[in-house]
């Protein structure tokens, strides 16, 4: 049997996945990603982990195709990070220095990216190869799969949907200095935000006055009748389908695979999503589908697993 590891680096913990080349998952495991020194430790780290794996299941060297790894920053098509501030690394290429350190082939790509990978490959995406996957957490992240591989782009920023322009009603700059981004209005934050602003506007009863507003509380009240988190929602999927439909315009995908903590509010998103996409899409990608992502926090370590193979 051939064998092959994902890899997803986050700020806090390293997700690690031992998979068969045909996408069984077989074991998976955590360890801490230690940030200090300018992140020199966390591919040595890495390296030992997949050692002890490899020398603990006695798998043998030429049954292991290689490793893929996820990072949260752009990545060049060659493995080059050009920056990576959770992790204070500088420019670095992952594939290289990995590679000398095991002794196995790497694959690096941006976790986003490698998320949609992973989804189109065992997820929500299956059985397509165009889809753009929307990553609707803290931020809003993305990845575009087209004909079954990742966009890249020139500086590694392919797929960075979250910093569209889709608004100029807000009053207050996005983490990457631009104002009106699709993050601002469709992550978890934003979805708070837009609840925020539409209690202070009007005086209309809502079950969202008597506790703490947060992305859930607004889906649930939704769920449960609410005008007024109602009227949330569809400021909320206004901005989201005009960006998914801008983004069909360029990209045309058979599917928008929506994940993230927002996502678990389930198939009540696309209420409000979908008809906004329809209204604003060119003729030709209106029917286009979306589904929500299966994998969750999986999703990296199995994206990551697909790009090496």
């Amino acid at each position: 049997m051939k064998y092959c590891f994902g890899i997803d680096i986050g700020g806090t913990t390293v997700k690690m996945g031992l998979f068969t080349v045909e996408g069984e998952l077989l074991d998976k495991w955590e360890i801490k990603t230690r940030t200090e020194d300018g992140g020199k430790n966390v591919l040595p780290d890495i390296a030992d982990s997949i050692k002890e794996v490899i020398e603990s299941k006695k798998l043998a060297k030429e049954d292991v195709e290689g490793v893929g790894i996820g990072v949260p920053g752009p990545v060049k098509e060659d493995g080059t990070v050009l920056k990576c501030v959770n992790l204070g690394w500088g420019i670095l290429n992952v594939e290289d220095e990995l590679e000398k350190l095991i002794g196995y082939p790497v694959k690096a790509g941006n976790d986003a990216n490698v998320a949609a990978l992973g989804e189109m490959w065992q997820g929500g995406g299956k059985g397509h190869s165009n889809l753009v996957m929307v990553t609707l957490g803290t931020g809003v992240g993305g990845g575009i799969i087209l004909n079954g591989k990742m966009l890249f782009g020139v500086n590694g920023a392919g797929g960075e949907i979250g910093h569209i322009h889709v608004t100029d009603s807000v009053d207050k700059p996005c983490n990457c200095g631009n104002t009106g981004c699709l993050e601002q209005v469709a992550s978890a934050t934003g979805v708070v935000y837009l609840a925020n602003k539409k209690l202070a506007s009007c005086d209309t009863p809502s079950v969202l006055r008597d506790g703490e507003v947060s992305a859930k509380s607004v889906f649930d009240a939704v769920k449960a009748g609410d005008a007024v988190a109602q009227e949330i929602a569809e400021e909320f999927g206004r901005y989201l389908g005009l960006a998914c439909a801008n983004i069909a315009g360029v990209v045309d995908p058979q599917v928008f695979v929506i994940g993230g903590g927002v996502s678990k509010a389930g198939k009540i998103l696309f209420d409000y999503i979908e008809k906004y996409y329809k209204k604003y899409a060119f003729p030709s990608c209106k029917d286009a589908k979306f589904a929500l992502a299966t994998l969750g926090n999986d999703a990296g370590i199995y994206g990551a697993a697909k790009l090496m193979l």
